[in-house]
């Protein structure tokens, strides 16, 4: 009897001490400064048009839930912040995208890029280049520009309203607004 209520005990312990580390690492998410920058190089908020975050009709997904920055083809894309990368490659859409993990927990997705920077670093500084400005993907024959959103993983969920798809605003955060703190 005392080996198995030992065994419990044990367990249970383990069990603790994982739910303790999960927790801090989440904690840590939301401490770490994210320092945003407008990822294109040399860009400023005059190269986007301010009404295109939830621009509706777009295409097949609706609405458009990011921001278009337009700059000349080539020119380099950078990350906006610290980031963990978590794919980069191509999609039918976006054409050449990187996605990364940021501080709090958010996603950063950049597409239409002309190529993607062959660095195989998982971990990058905000100011990283990723790749270059192009139009690729769903932006074909459209003029360069660099897409890009932010998904957070956690729901602001008074961000919710009534517009096509509004619930998806508790997810995707309005880059102008994350920006507005630029020095870019």
């Amino acid at each position: 009897m005392k080996k198995i209520f030992n065994k419990e005990n044990s367990k249970k312990h383990s069990r603790n001490k994982v739910i303790i580390v999960i927790f801090t690492l989440f904690g840590l998410g939301f401490l770490i400064p994210e320092e945003p920058q407008i990822p294109v190089l040399g860009a400023s908020p005059s190269d986007w048009n301010k009404d295109t975050f939830w621009y509706e009709p777009w295409g097949p997904s609706g609405v458009h839930k990011g921001i278009d920055i337009f700059a000349r083809k080539g020119s380099p894309a950078i990350s906006a912040t610290n980031m963990l990368i978590l794919y980069k490659g191509n999609t039918s859409r976006g054409g050449n995208i990187v996605v990364g993990l940021g501080p709090k927990w958010r996603i950063h997705y950049f597409a239409h890029l002309e190529n993607v920077s062959k660095e195989s670093r998982v971990f990058i500084s905000a100011g990283s280049i990723i790749g270059s400005i192009g139009n690729t993907g769903n932006a074909s024959g459209k003029p360069a520009h660099l897409h890009y959103s932010i998904v957070s993983l956690f729901p602001f969920i008074w961000k919710i309203d009534n517009t096509t798809q509004g619930w998806k605003k508790a997810f995707y955060l309005n880059p102008m607004e994350v920006l507005k703190t630029s020095k870019g």
